[in-house]
């Protein structure tokens, strides 16, 4: 049976939500360089101009992702799953809870910085129509980085 999944409104100091986060940079802190890892601070997700969310699966945290409101778009950060919830399309009802807080916030775009090496994160996002795009705001060109955007 498919489980019941939520997304609620959270914050990144949760237990469950800093567990997450946690897991998510080691990841990148393992797979990537150092210059490379673009992953915000615990703290600095509390900030005003971002968005977090938590999906829960029998009131376990099973996932997170926030959106970071920008002038002219919003920025994806901070998605990750817990890989013993995954194929549970948590990943997309994230996504969709922060595409429709864009839409609210009237942000045109999405975009988003990931890892060269997290295909499955590639295909989650091609899959709910991302497209390839440059570097955007403050990032650098980086071979390490795949940029994405989605227009909404």
């Amino acid at each position: 049976m498919k489980p019941v999944v939520t997304i609620r409104k959270g914050l990144p100091t949760e237990p469950g939500a800093t567990r997450l986060l946690k897991a998510s940079h080691a990841l990148m802190e393992s797979l990537f360089p150092a210059e490379s890892n673009h992953y915000l601070p615990i703290e600095a997700l509390l900030s005003d101009h971002i968005l977090f969310r938590i999906a829960e699966v029998d009131n376990q945290i099973a996932g997170c992702a926030a959106l970071a409101l920008k002038d002219g778009y919003g920025e994806l950060k901070s998605m990750f799953v817990d890989p013993g919830h995954r194929g549970h399309k948590i990943g997309q009802l994230l996504l969709a809870e922060l595409e429709q807080e864009a839409r609210a916030n009237d942000l045109p775009w999405l975009y988003l910085e990931t890892g060269n090496l997290l295909h499955a994160a590639h295909k989650l996002y091609e899959n709910v129509g991302f497209n390839l795009r440059g570097p955007f705001g403050a990032y650098p060109e980086d071979p390490n980085s795949v940029f994405m955007e989605k227009r909404i």
